[in-house]
């Protein structure tokens, strides 16, 4: 991995831990707005960040999460998430629609974190923390699509590796 490469995943990192710590209180609970979360759509730019991104949910649920088994489902659901997207951008080209789809694709899999939710309390109803952890990461990311394609627009993510 080129030293630039490993700079900037490593920046992404530091942001989306400092992001996450900015919110704790709401990005951990059975509603959950992490905010941070916006930084999943820079894989539809540049799928070189996918570390970076990968890297900052295992540091930030290794530090702030309450369940440390964030550190297995939290992780697993977000490089799954990022995987299926960086797949499906070898055969969707348009920038908007792989948003859509990113966006789709992870709150879809938010049934991985209701899964751990189930486990650490087993009484909760799983289909009930699905949907309201899919709830909060859908309105997360509807909202990000904007900011990170005008970001993108400014900062060109798919040139700076």
């Amino acid at each position: 991995m080129k030293a630039r490469t490993l700079v900037l995943n490593a920046l992404v990192a530091g942001l989306y831990v400092a992001v996450t710590a900015l919110v704790a209180p709401i990005a951990f609970a059975n509603i959950q707005f992490r905010i941070s979360e916006i930084f999943n759509h820079l894989v539809v730019f540049n799928k070189k960040l996918f570390f970076g991104i990968v890297i900052g949910v295992f540091l930030s649920n290794l530090l702030l999460s309450p369940y440390k088994l964030d550190l297995i489902f939290g992780v697993a659901h977000s490089a799954i998430s990022l995987g299926i997207i960086i797949l499906l951008s070898k055969y969707i080209k348009d920038v908007w629609t792989l948003l859509i789809m990113n966006t789709l694709v992870f709150t879809f899999n938010m049934f991985i974190i209701a899964w751990q939710i189930k486990i650490v309390e087993p009484d909760a109803p799983f289909f009930l923390m699905w949907l309201t952890t899919a709830v909060g990461e859908f309105g997360v990311l509807a909202i990000g699509i904007p900011i990170m394609y005008a970001l993108h627009k400014r900062l060109q993510f798919d040139k700076l590796l």
